[in-house]
C-alpha cells in the first residue's frame, strides 16, 4: 500500500487530496514536525533533506508534492489526454509550485506577482472550468490547492478575481476535497 508522509500543516494535504480524488489507498503517516520526526534516520530515507511530503511505495520512494502528483497522475489518472495536455498539465503543476507559490507566499514578491498572476489566472478561469481538459486533473489539483490556501493562511480578499473566487469554491465543494481538508 502506498504510504504518504506528512505533517499537521504540510503540501501532503495537497497529495491527500488528490489520492482521495483518484480513490487510491493510502495510508496517512503523520510526523510529529515540532518532534523531529521528519529529521530522524527513518524518515530521511525516503527524503534526505528532510522536508514532507514524500511518498513509500514499496521499495520506491518519491518526494516534492509536485513530482508526486504528477506521478500518482501518470500512474492511476484514468483521463484520457493527447501529449501536449499531458504537457500542459505538467506545466501547470509546476506553475503552481514554483512561480504561484512563490509569488504570492513570499511577502517580499506578493504586491508585485499577485496582480499579475492572479489578473492572468483568472482571465483564463473566465473562459473554462478547469485548466486542462473538460474535467478536474492533476493541474487543478495543485493551482486549485494554492489558491484556496491565499484566503485561509494569508487572510487575503480575492473578490476582485470573481472566476478564480468560483472556482476555489467549485473545487472546495467536491468531498475529496472536504476529506482531504477535514479540520482545515
Amino acid at each position: 500500500m502506498l504510504k504518504l508522509y506528512g505533517g499537521a500543516r504540510s503540501r501532503a494535504t495537497i497529495v491527500r487530496w488528490y489520492l482521495e480524488e483518484l480513490s487510491i489507498p493510502y495510508e496517512f503517516v503523520l510526523l510529529d514536525m515540532q518532534a523531529g520526526e521528519h529529521l530522524q534516520p527513518e524518515y530521511l530515507a525516503i527524503n534526505p533533506f528532510g522536508k514532507v511530503p514524500g511518498i513509500e511505495y514499496g521499495d520506491f520512494h518519491l518526494w516534492e508534492s509536485g513530482a508526486i502528483l504528477l506521478y500518482l497522475s501518470e500512474k492511476y489518472a484514468q483521463v484520457s489526454l493527447a501529449r501536449e495536455q499531458r504537457a500542459e498539465m505538467t506545466q501547470w503543476v509546476i506553475f503552481a509550485n514554483a512561480t504561484l507559490g512563490p509569488g504570492i507566499f513570499v511577502e517580499a514578491s506578493r504586491e508585485r506577482e499577485m496582480p499579475r498572476l492572479l489578473g492572468a489566472l483568472n482571465q483564463i478561469l473566465e473562459h473554462q472550468s478547469y485548466l486542462v481538459g473538460d474535467q478536474l486533473t492533476v493541474a487543478d489539483v495543485a493551482v486549485g490547492s494554492m489558491l484556496w490556501y491565499i484566503p485561509f493562511l494569508l487572510k487575503l480578499e480575492l473578490s476582485e478575481y470573481p472566476a478564480i473566487v468560483e472556482y476555489t469554491q467549485r473545487l472546495s465543494a467536491r468531498p475529496a476535497f472536504k476529506k482531504a481538508f477535514a479540520g482545515r
